[in-house]
Parts: structure tokens; C-alpha cells; sequence
């Protein structure tokens, strides 16, 4: 089965991950496996998804967007990996579209 893997490195991303996982339609778990100079990196893995994939897409573009903007002046970067192709996408130049086809493999 396929795994989406969402790599958060913020001051909160924990708590970011956590409110990533709570999106209705979205089934995972997080870890935190390291912390460097006060920065945590979480590992979110999305295991599987309900719902239409572009309107997950979308809630997953707009909670990294709320996200980034509580903390306007600290680190929040999000990667999504690929489970095909084990490509990584930065959320913040990702499309829905992108997104959305991230999603699908899922499926």
C-alpha cells in the first residue's frame, strides 16, 4: 500500500502535523524523529484518504497556507514526497493540481 509522506520542519510541527491529520477525509500518523538548534522536523504519513482528492488537495494547500501565516517570521517548510515516484515537491511552489496527483497514487 501506498504512503504519502509530508516532512514539516517549524518551531510547531508537531501541532502543524497533527492539524494536518485532522482534515476530514485523511487517515495517518505522525513522528517526530529529530530536533536541531530548537527547530522539530515531523514525518507525517497520510495511509489513506476519503473523499474527492482535488477538494483534499485543496484543504491541504490551505491549511499549509494558515500555517505559514501564524508564523510569519520563523521556518515553516513543508516537502511532500511522492510514493511513485519518490519525488519531492515543496508545498510552497506545489499546485493543487500537483497535489491532487500526489493524492491519486493513494488509490
Amino acid at each position: 500500500m501506498s504512503e504519502i509522506q509530508i516532512a514539516i520542519e517549524s518551531e510547531d510541527a508537531p501541532k502543524a502535523a497533527a492539524a494536518l491529520l485532522e482534515i476530514e477525509g485523511i487517515s495517518g500518523s505522525y513522528e517526530v524523529p529529530t530536533q536541531r538548534e530548537g527547530t522539530l522536523a515531523a514525518i507525517a504519513t497520510i495511509v489513506g484518504i476519503v473523499g474527492g482528492t482535488a477538494a483534499l488537495a485543496e484543504q491541504i494547500r490551505k491549511w499549509y497556507q494558515e500555517a505559514k501565516q501564524a508564523h510569519p517570521h520563523k521556518v515553516f517548510d513543508v516537502i511532500i514526497v511522492n510514493p511513485q515516484t519518490h519525488s519531492r515537491i515543496f508545498m510552497e511552489e506545489a499546485t493543487i493540481e500537483e497535489i491532487t496527483e500526489i493524492l491519486k497514487s493513494l488509490g
